[in-house]
């Protein structure tokens, strides 16, 4: 279960705003995570805690392929999005590192900004806290649930050898 505070962004929010590409030089993920959507929400980077969860609208993630945009997120101590949808290549590239992505178009309509939501990645049970709503995102099929627990896809497939 993931419980924390909301930080909310609307539709279309790119790679580009997720980590600026004059950041893109370092492959150290808390230097990254350091510029996370500085370009949208310049205090993000000395708001966000530990645990906290990321709603958006439409489209989330989109723009270019960069894995650098997920990486910075889950650095930030980000631990789930809920948006909308997002792009293709962000929620392989999520999945990929282990960081939850949930699509439920309801939730991330009706939750605010700095309102306290628990998501069961498990059931796909979004809870409001703040409000009392619950809402009902598609839950990961068991073997994706499996990626997210062993870590991502590179320990995914190294404990299955």
């Amino acid at each position: 279960m993931i419980k924390g505070t909301v930080h909310k962004y609307g539709d279309n929010v790119d790679t580009d705003v997720i980590i600026p590409a004059r950041y893109l030089n370092t492959p150290d993920a808390k230097e990254l995570a350091a510029h996370c959507m500085e370009d949208i929400d310049a205090e993000f980077a000395g708001r966000v805690r530990q645990g906290d969860i990321v709603v958006a609208g439409r489209n989330f993630g989109c723009g270019s392929s960069r894995e650098h945009a997920p990486i910075a997120i889950k650095a930030s101590g980000v631990a789930c999005v809920v948006a909308e949808s997002f792009a293709r290549i962000f929620y392989r590239n999520a999945l990929n590192i282990a960081l939850p992505i949930l699509e439920c178009p309801d939730a991330a309509r009706a939750i605010a900004s700095g309102d306290e939501v628990s998501v069961d990645i498990e059931s796909g049970e979004i809870a409001d806290l703040t409000t009392g709503e619950r809402f009902a995102a598609e839950p990961f099929p068991p073997f994706m649930q499996e990626l997210i627990k062993a870590g991502g896809l590179v320990a995914y497939l190294r404990s299955r050898k």
